[in-house]
């Protein structure tokens, strides 16, 4: 384990409409909103290898 001389500050960056920004440029309103979202993870799909744009096959 690190003792506190060996250790570096990290800085947080996230996504904010469309640029990233860091955390440490917040105010008070937007770090608790950072703190209160939500993450999801999308289920996964399988890839068969066939695409379907309507066409019907000959």
């Amino acid at each position: 384990m690190l003792s506190d001389e060996e250790r570096q500050p990290c800085e947080i960056w996230t996504r904010v409409m469309g640029y990233h920004r860091p955390m440490s440029s917040f105010n008070i309103g937007k770090k608790g909103e950072f703190h209160e979202r939500r993450y999801f993870t999308e289920p996964v799909h399988t890839n068969t290898g066939k695409l379907n744009h309507g066409q019907s096959s000959c």
